[in-house]
């Protein structure tokens, strides 16, 4: 397992649907072999991505942005964060930073995202990269679905109990300890006001009244598409993986890392790396048509650095 806290750069903030989203494009030192967007999950946002992504501008251009209720962007009760909401945002964005057909890699909510923007809304990728995504039932653990039925207790909360919660739910996602440093950077952001009601607020707003018209629509999608998976994955175990190749057209492969949980990208940043790096260098072999980019087989990779 690698631990990183790579430095970003400063946030260029571009408003979406009246609310204020917290962006980032890495430029490449020299030319690009393409664009990279990256979607991430909940309760995190785009700094899990940070690591991978200084890794791939080396020779991409590289589009960072955190959805409306998570790191830099706009929070607060006026924001709306169910799925529904942000894979428009996500569109929009796309719109904005002028770029067409971008290779796509998405983790744990930001599938549902991605999936919805290209499903429901239209927009085209070059190919889809999907990390423990929440799409398909059921999703969302014990304490998640409490926490969605009763979120106005739990707001109420007092602040070092919340503080204790919060590093025990995101302890959860991860399959060993992390440094109690690299733990506080993914803790920090949702402590104290309105960090607090934030935390609560984003996961009442999530439902699968959102993924289960895109479960329904797996078969449709219209790019290359690649599974990754944590074999540790105690949020969303690893069978789903194989749900999810069974209902994507072509039966894509699937990359299982081992001795990693759900939250990859942040706990072995050099092994999903060398994945997306593979799986983009494997297209060029290929025809455009996104049948022709499938597998029946299932690659096991060795997280690297541990």
């Amino acid at each position: 397992m690698t631990i990183h806290d790579p430095v970003l750069p400063e946030p260029t903030i571009v408003t979406v649907d009246g609310h204020a989203i917290a962006t980032r494009v890495l430029e490449p030192p020299g030319p690009s072999r393409g664009d990279i967007v990256f979607c991430h999950g909940t309760p995190w946002s785009s700094a899990v991505w940070g690591q991978v992504a200084q890794d791939l501008r080396r020779d991409h251009r590289v589009f960072l942005w955190d959805m409306p209720g998570y790191g830099g962007s706009a929070k607060g009760p006026s924001v709306s964060t169910s799925l529904r909401a942000q894979a428009p945002r996500l569109v929009e964005l796309l719109d904005r930073w002028h770029i067409e057909r971008p290779h796509v890699v998405a983790h744990d909510i930001g599938g549902a995202v991605a999936l919805g923007a290209h499903l429901v809304h239209g927009a085209e990728y070059s190919d889809l990269l999907l990390w423990d995504i929440v799409t398909l039932e059921p999703w969302g653990s014990p304490f998640f679905r409490l926490v969605s039925d009763h979120s106005e207790v739990f707001t109420e909360l007092p602040s070092n109990l919340h503080a204790a919660l919060v590093q025990e739910y995101i302890s959860g996602a991860l399959a060993r300890d992390l440094p109690a440093e690299a733990l506080h950077r993914l803790v920090s952001p949702w402590l104290g006001e309105p960090g607090q009601s934030a935390f609560y607020r984003q996961i009442a707003s999530l439902s699968a009244e959102d993924t289960r018209p895109l479960a329904e629509r797996l078969g449709s999608v219209r790019c290359p598409t690649h599974i990754g998976w944590g074999a540790q994955d105690q949020w969303i175990p690893l069978e789903q993986a194989y749900r999810l190749q069974s209902l994507l057209a072509g039966r894509p492969e699937i990359t299982v890392l081992d001795d990693v949980g759900h939250l990859a990208p942040y706990e072995d940043a050099s092994a999903v790396s060398a994945v997306i790096r593979g799986w983009l260098a494997a297209l060029q072999y290929h025809s455009p048509s996104a049948h022709e980019h499938h597998g029946d087989r299932t690659a096991r990779q060795k997280a690297h650095g541990r």
